[in-house]
């Protein structure tokens, strides 16, 4: 090539080929030397115009005693999940526990207590939550409502009518009127029937295409697995008990073993 035509190439004549050592072809390999060689193959980049970075999740970031905190079963990803305000919502954690609740990466909170609701319970749970909270009959106006399977039509009606949030109706057995919870009101059902509650999601899930349900898992991924795949978009996760956690802390510790 001339020196005058070192930088502007006439393509009307004969265009000169440039050539390159064949190593300048080969993948380049962002890192990796001896051990992490394998896996810095999975993040090889080609020649330019045709890059490609492997998707890998990135290690995550947890603190001291963050580190130390409940999980929900994976499985439960697999949910469509519902729709809230503009919140996804997946799992719910089955919990009055304030220390468990905020210590938890559950979606959203489910309290509901055998007791006559109270309104200072009630506030306790949305002060410490970072969650939102569905609780039982009585709830401010920043919370979910929950009633029971026997909560007639009538008082469902007036609560739907008196309060801007979701009416959640549980559905405790395949007697239940479907139809008739959905027309008082209800906005999402919770089915809760044990060993039944598959069968009965799978159920509503036919006869309400749409209708958004959750539904309690069960006690392993197996029996979330498959209300899940009867067609429930959300999963309430019992966690365990904060004597249960306590004990296990306690026993690890006396044995010496790091916390779960």
């Amino acid at each position: 090539m001339s020196k005058d035509r070192d930088l502007i190439f006439d393509m009307t004549e004969d265009p000169e080929v440039l050539t390159y050592p064949a190593a300048d072809n080969e993948p380049l390999q962002l890192g990796g030397v001896g051990d992490d060689a394998s896996a810095a193959a999975d993040r090889q980049v080609t020649t330019p115009g045709d890059v490609h970075v492997a998707p890998q999740m990135p290690a995550p970031i947890d603190g001291t005693l963050r580190q130390f905190a409940l999980r929900v079963p994976s499985v439960i990803d697999e949910c469509s999940g519902i729709m809230v305000f503009g919140k996804r919502i997946k799992s719910l954690v089955f919990s009055t526990d304030l220390c468990i609740i905020r210590n938890v990466n559950a979606d959203a909170v489910f309290a509901v207590y055998p007791f006559t609701p109270q309104p200072v319970i009630t506030q306790a749970l949305l002060m410490a939550s970072d969650l939102p909270v569905f609780v039982g009959v009585g709830g401010g106006l920043t919370t979910g409502v929950v009633v029971n399977a026997p909560t007639p039509g009538r008082i469902l009606n007036r609560i739907r009518s008196s309060v801007d949030v979701p009416v959640v109706v549980t559905v405790a057995n395949s007697d239940t009127n479907y139809r008739h919870r959905i027309e008082d009101g209800a906005a999402i059902l919770n089915v809760a029937a044990g060993a039944q509650t598959p069968e009965i999601v799978a159920e509503i899930r036919e006869r309400f295409p749409d209708y958004p349900i959750i539904a309690t898992g069960g006690a392993d991924e197996d029996s979330i697995r498959a209300t899940i795949r009867a067609g429930a978009n959300a999963i309430i996760w019992t966690p365990p008990t904060n004597g249960e956690l306590f004990r296990d802390v306690m026993k690890n510790y006396r044995e010496g073993k790091p916390h779960p």
